[in-house]
C-alpha cells in the first residue's frame, strides 16, 4: 500500500513537470525566444501550483473523491494541452492566450494533487515520514521527467504523444486511486467509469495524434507535407509542391529548392575560391548538405569536416532520395566527415586547421542559436583558421534586419577579423546578407568551378556594395553575456511583420 501511494506522488510528479516542459518547447517551436518562453511559463506554472496548494485549504471533506476528481482534470487537460495549442497556432489568433490559461489551469490542478495526497495519507504515517516520503518521491518523479524528456519523449514521441502518454498516466493514477482507498470511496463505480472514459478519450487521441498534428501543420504550412519530426533539438517540416521542396525548422524557413542553388552558392564560392590553394573546409551547421555540394566542386580539396547537432538532419538528407537528389548525395562523398556535436564546445576542443570555414546556422532566433555569434565563438573558430583561409558567415538579411546583420559584422569586426560584407537576392527570401572574414586581405576572385548557375567572377565584385538602404550602421558587438544580436533580431523582424 505505502509504495503505491508513493509511486503515485512520483508519476503525478513527472506528469505535471511533463505539461510544463512541453508547453515551454512548443512555444520556443513556434514562436522563438526560448528563453522568454520558458522563463514566463515556468513562472506562470510556479505561481499557479502556489494558488493551487493555496485553495487547497477550503476543501474539508471527500478528499479522496475530489483528488481523483482533479487526477482526471488534470490528465484531461494536459493530455490534450499540445494538441490544443497546435490547433490554436494554426486556426486561430489565441496561442498565446490559451497557452497561459491552460498553464495556468494545469498548475492549479497540480498544486491542489500533492497536499491532497498528504492530507489523506497523514493518518497512516508519522507526520515525518510523510513529508520526508512525499517530498523525496515528487523530486524523484520530476528529476526521471526531464530526463525522459529530451532523450527519449520529444525524438520518439513528439510533443502531441507526449502530453497524451502523461494524461494517460494521471488518469490511470486516479483509477487505481478507486481501489487503493476504496474504504473511503461512495461513488467507488462512477469514478471508475469517468477514470475510464478518459483513458479511453486520451488513448484516442494519441492513436490520432498525427491527424492532429496534420490537421494544424496542414494550415501553418501554404504547401503538402512529406516529412514532419520533432528532434531532440528542433521541429524538421520538408514540404512540396511541384518540383519545389522547403525545409522549415522550427516553423523558419530554411531553404527553397527552386532558388536554395543562390544562396549556396553565394555562401561558399566568393570566399572559398579565393583561397589559392584549399586543401582542408570545415562546415558549423549545414547539416542538409548543400553547402557541401558546392565545396565538393573544388577538385583540390582533399578534406571536409561537417559539425552538425542534429543527427536526425543529416541522417535525413543523407537517406531521403528527395533530399540527397538535391544535395548531389555529397554525405556520401568519402572526403566528407559527419560530426553530430554542438559547434561551441566542439571548436573549442578541437585542434584542426582549415584554409575555408563556413559558418551556416539558422538565424539567432533565440539564446542558444545567438551563441554562434559571439565574439567569444568567432574568436574560437579564427583560431583554426590557416594562414591563408578565410571563414563565411551566413548573417540574415540587410534589408529586413538591418540592425541584427550590421552587429553580426561588427562582432567579427571586435573579434580581432578583417570583414568584408556582401549580399545577394534570394527570392525566397529577399535580400539576403553574408559576412566574409579574415587575417589578410580579400582579394575577389578571378576564376570559379564550372556549373554554377548565379555566381560569376564579373558579378562577384557587385555583391559586396550595399544601396542607402542597407548601409552599415553603428551597432554593437554580440557578447556572450550580453547577447544584444537576439533581442535585435526580435525587434528586427518584429517592424516587419507589423
Amino acid at each position: 500500500m505505502a509504495i503505491l501511494l508513493f509511486i503515485s506522488v512520483l508519476l503525478i510528479s513527472a506528469c505535471g513537470l511533463i505539461y510544463e516542459l512541453i508547453a515551454g518547447t512548443l512555444a520556443s517551436y513556434l514562436v522563438g525566444d526560448s528563453v522568454f518562453q520558458f522563463s514566463t511559463i515556468i513562472g506562470c506554472y510556479l505561481f499557479a501550483m502556489g494558488i493551487g496548494s493555496a485553495l487547497s485549504r477550503y476543501i474539508h471533506r471527500g478528499l479522496v473523491h475530489r483528488f481523483i476528481w482533479i487526477e482526471l482534470m488534470v490528465g484531461l487537460i494536459g493530455g490534450f494541452s499540445s494538441a490544443l495549442l497546435f490547433l490554436a497556432f494554426a486556426y486561430t489568433q489565441a496561442f498565446g492566450f490559451l497557452m497561459y490559461t491552460l498553464v495556468t489551469v494545469i498548475g492549479v490542478l497540480v498544486g491542489l494533487e500533492i497536499p491532497l495526497l498528504m492530507r489523506i495519507v497523514r493518518d497512516r504515517f508519522d507526520f515525518r515520514d510523510t513529508i520526508a516520503h512525499v517530498l523525496t518521491f515528487d523530486y524523484i518523479g520530476a528529476l526521471g521527467a526531464s530526463l525522459l524528456f529530451p532523450i527519449i519523449l520529444v525524438p520518439k514521441l513528439g510533443l502531441v504523444r507526449s502530453a497524451m502518454l502523461f494524461g494517460i498516466i494521471n488518469a490511470a493514477v486516479a483509477l487505481w486511486s478507486t481501489y487503493l482507498f476504496a474504504s473511503q470511496l461512495k461513488a467507488k463505480k462512477m469514478l471508475r467509469v469517468l477514470a475510464t472514459v478518459v483513458l479511453v478519450a486520451l488513448c484516442t487521441g494519441m492513436v490520432n495524434a498525427r491527424r492532429i498534428t496534420a490537421a494544424a501543420e496542414d494550415n501553418i504550412y501554404a504547401d503538402e507535407i512529406i516529412f514532419a519530426r520533432d528532434t531532440r533539438y528542433q521541429h524538421v517540416v520538408l514540404t512540396r509542391f511541384k518540383d519545389d521542396l522547403r525545409l522549415f525548422l522550427n516553423s523558419h524557413l530554411q531553404f527553397s529548392s527552386r532558388d536554395e542553388y543562390r544562396y549556396h552558392e553565394a555562401l561558399v564560392h566568393p570566399g572559398l575560391s579565393a583561397v589559392p590553394v584549399p586543401r582542408r573546409v570545415l562546415v558549423l551547421g549545414g547539416g542538409d548538405g548543400l553547402a557541401l555540394r558546392e565545396i565538393l566542386k573544388y577538385p583540390q580539396i582533399e578534406s571536409i569536416t561537417l559539425v552538425d547537432l542534429d543527427p536526425e538532419m543529416t541522417r535525413i538528407f543523407s537517406s531521403n532520395s528527395l533530399l540527397t537528389a538535391l544535395n548531389k548525395n555529397s554525405f556520401l562523398d568519402p572526403k566528407v566527415h559527419v560530426i553530430n556535436s554542438d559547434a561551441f564546445p566542439w571548436i573549442d576542443q578541437s585542434d584542426e586547421s582549415f584554409d575555408f570555414i563556413v559558418i551556416d546556422f539558422p538565424d539567432p532566433t533565440n539564446y542558444s542559436l545567438g551563441k554562434l555569434y559571439t565574439t567569444t565563438f568567432y574568436r574560437a573558430v579564427a583560431r583554426h583558421l590557416s594562414d591563408q583561409g578565410f571563414m563565411v558567415v551566413q548573417s540574415t538579411s540587410p534589408m529586413f534586419a538591418r540592425d541584427s546583420f550590421w552587429c553580426i559584422a561588427e562582432t567579427l569586426k571586435q573579434s580581432g577579423l578583417k570583414t568584408y560584407p556582401y549580399h545577394v537576392y534570394v527570392p525566397s527570401f529577399g535580400e539576403w546578407g553574408f559576412v566574409l572574414a579574415g587575417t589578410h586581405e580579400y582579394l575577389p576572385p578571378t576564376s570559379l568551378p564550372s556549373g554554377l548557375r548565379f555566381v560569376s567572377t564579373a558579378t562577384i565584385p557587385a555583391l559586396f556594395q550595399f544601396p542607402p538602404d542597407m548601409s552599415p550602421l553603428p551597432v554593437a558587438p554580440n557578447h556572450l553575456n550580453d547577447q544584444v544580436l537576439v533581442r535585435m533580431y526580435d525587434n528586427d523582424w518584429k517592424d516587419i511583420s507589423h
